[in-house]
């Protein structure tokens, strides 16, 4: 098929364990963060969602001009993506008084339908080959729905079992881990296990937020949301740093 876009260079990285650990690592900051924001700063609901709405909008057209693969654009889009993701459920939720397992079915049926449109116009999915301008816009259309997909359903289940936060944590790393097994045995495409996947680091990492976060007596660890926002976000800053400094070494070395 003809591509109608100008082709780029890679402006995604690779799936690697890396890719995932900053994942999971986004998700968990996009849960405090909006907390924090909300509550400790006062904004409110829907202060805080118009302005985690906006900064999103400004990053993202940042990252859309950027000419090739940044890792700290990449992945501050990323973090922005899941702060606005978690507050677009939280607000169909909590303003609107939408069901969770509405939202559930209007954001998984948002993603399969963008997923079969994606496919149909670009004729592939996988991750490796976004390097156009139409398949880069599906790309972060289907991650801000992945984030408010898995935001209700990690939302739901826990509302519907009340698991708990260390239960519901381990049940979608079981979750993941199986998906996982399932690919390496063919059973699954790595384009169906990528989503799966992605969509499930959601609530692992917001469960797992909640776990550190909350209150003992509510069945977390009691460090509130400014001290796990903090040590997360160091924590992908020195990855990203790392990963960044591994990749000019590498590409310095193979110019020798």
């Amino acid at each position: 098929m003809t591509d109608t876009f100008t082709e780029l260079k890679a402006k995604v990285p690779q799936a690697t364990l890396l890719f995932w650990v900053l994942k999971m690592m986004s998700t968990t900051v996009g849960e405090t963060g909006a907390d924090w924001i909300n509550f400790g700063l006062g904004l409110g609901l829907t202060g805080t969602s118009i302005i985690s709405a906006l900064l999103f909008l400004c990053v993202l057209l940042i990252q859309l001009r950027a000419p090739r693969y940044i890792p700290w654009l990449y992945w501050l889009t990323v973090l922005m993506v899941s702060i606005t993701g978690t507050l677009l459920t939280d607000y169909l939720t909590d303003q609107l008084q939408v069901p969770l397992l509405y939202s559930v079915a209007m954001f998984g049926s948002g993603l399969v339908m963008v997923l079969m449109f994606w496919h149909r116009t670009e004729g592939t999915l996988e991750f490796a080959s976004i390097n156009t301008k139409g398949r880069e816009l599906y790309y972060w259309l289907a991650i801000i729905i992945t984030f408010a997909f898995g935001t209700a359903l990690g939302d739901a289940l826990a509302e519907r079992l009340s698991l708990g936060y260390l239960t519901t944590t381990l049940l979608f790393a079981v979750l993941i881990a199986a998906t996982a097994v399932l690919w390496r045995v063919g059973r699954l495409s790595s384009v169906t296990c990528f989503w799966t996947v992605y969509v499930l680091t959601r609530p692992l990492g917001a469960s797992l937020a909640d776990l550190f976060s909350q209150p003992i007596k509510e069945g977390g660890l009691g460090y509130g949301t400014t001290p796990v926002n903090i040590i997360f976000l160091l924590a992908m800053a020195i990855l990203i740093g790392a990963s960044t400094l591994y990749g000019h070494s590498s590409r310095q070395i193979s110019k020798l």
